[in-house]
């Protein structure tokens, strides 16, 4: 049975996938900073889960996940979900730089310690990272976070050439959702295109599963990126609607 660790699974994504993998008798290790939602589905699955309390940004998390790897008794996939997200209009540095911290140094962090991991076990394994469809560009009103998932989509790719260059069976999945409507989002906003949990999880184990290299979610911001890629930076930062 595959065994997988969710980093990231205290809430919003992370916690439902977590809970459909454990429902199904998947062993699931979670991770996240927020420990009662981590307790609470343990005492729901209390075969099939395990969990600790890691942050990303600590040193020691590396440690702290290698020792939940060896209480779960092994892993074969790593999802990681963690990060954090918003507008930061007045480019507080204290926000950017958090931003840029969670979401690529601890992406950074987290994703060598799986490559490791797999590499000196010596076994099969997939790496799944929740990147988004920001990465595909720069966005004004989210400078930080848009240029920390470009970051987080490029180590992937760094460390796909480096599994293929040492000849270890890693596979890579680069999922890049738009909006969903989580914890992170301004509940008192509505965002463009925005998307429920009950639909996005379903397409989010689907990729899991079944393991492409890239997955947009969903099909309109597919067509979204595509368009996007075709605009040069010379009109790209002309254009108004990024900022408002």
């Amino acid at each position: 049975m595959k065994k997988i660790l969710i980093m990231g699974a205290s809430s919003g994504i992370g916690l439902r996938v977590a809970e459909e993998f454990a429902s199904r008798g998947v062993r699931v290790g979670l991770a996240g900073r927020n420990t009662e939602p981590l307790k609470a589905l343990k005492e729901k699955y209390p075969m099939a889960v395990v969990w600790d309390r890691i942050d990303i940004n600590e040193e020691e998390a590396p440690r702290r996940m290698l020792d939940l790897i060896e209480r779960m008794g092994g892993m074969d996939i790593y999802f990681h979900v963690s990060g954090i997200g918003y507008e930061n209009p007045n480019l507080d540095p204290t926000q950017e730089v958090a931003i840029i911290n969670t979401n690529a140094t601890g992406f950074a962090r987290m994703l060598s310690t799986a490559y490791r991991y797999f590499k000196e076990m010596r076994k099969p394994g997939q790496i799944v990272g929740l990147t988004s469809v920001a990465g595909t560009n720069g966005i004004g009103r989210m400078s930080a976070y848009s240029s920390s998932k470009k970051c987080a989509q490029t180590y992937m790719v760094a460390l796909e050439q480096r599994a293929n260059a040492e000849e270890l069976d890693i596979k890579f999945t680069d999922i890049r959702p738009g909006w969903i409507r989580t914890p992170l989002l301004n509940e008192d906003k509505t965002y463009p295109m925005e998307m429920s949990l009950d639909y996005v999880v379903p397409m989010i184990i689907k990729a899991i599963v079944r393991h492409p290299r890239v997955v947009v979610i969903d099909w309109r911001y597919n067509l979204l990126v595509g368009l996007w890629r075709m605009i040069p930076n010379a009109l790209w930062t002309h254009i108004d609607f990024v900022l408002k």
